[in-house]
C-alpha cells in the first residue's frame, strides 16, 4: 500500500510537501490560492514581508506541487494543487488509522486486564464461601 510506504519516509516528494507546509505563511498562502487563484503581487500585499521573500514562499510551495504558477499577460496566477493536498490528507489519515489501531489495542489490553482482576474477585468470593 503506498500510504504504508509512505508513512516509513524515504519519500523526497512527502518531504517537501510537509517542510512547505510547516511554515504558517505558506499554509496561508495555499488557503488562499486553494480559493481562487491570485497574482503574486496581491499575495504579497496580503503580508509584512517583501515581495521576493513571497516570492521565495511560493517557489518553496511550487517545489512541493502545492501550488502552481500560470502566466496571464503580465502577472503570474499562483493556483492550489488540490491533488497534492489529497495526497497530504491521504498519509496524514494513514498515521491516525495508524495510532487508531494502537490505541485500540491498549484499551483491549486494559479490558482484558480488568476482566481478568473481576474473575479473580468472584473466585476469590467464592473460594471465601466455601471456607464458611
Amino acid at each position: 500500500m503506498v500510504v504504508e510506504r509512505d508513512l516509513r519516509g524515504g519519500d523526497e516528494a512527502v518531504d517537501l510537501i510537509f517542510h512547505a507546509l510547516a511554515d504558517a505563511t505558506r499554509r496561508d498562502i495555499v488557503a488562499r490560492v486553494l480559493q481562487r487563484p491570485h497574482s503574486v503581487s496581491e499575495l504579497a500585499a496580503g503580508y509584512a514581508m517583501s515581495f521576493a521573500a513571497v516570492q521565495k514562499h511560493v517557489a518553496v510551495l511550487e517545489r512541493a506541487a502545492l501550488v502552481s504558477k500560470e502566466r496571464k499577460g503580465r502577472e503570474q496566477l499562483v493556483s492550489g494543487e488540490v491533488d497534492t493536498i489529497a495526497r497530504a490528507q491521504e498519509l496524514l489519515r494513514g498515521y491516525e488509522q495508524l495510532w487508531r489501531a494502537r490505541v485500540d489495542a491498549i484499551d483491549a489490553l486494559l479490558a482484558a486486564d480488568t476482566s481478568a482482576d473481576t474473575s479473580a474477585d468472584t473466585s476469590d468470593n467464592s473460594d471465601q464461601r466455601d471456607r464458611k
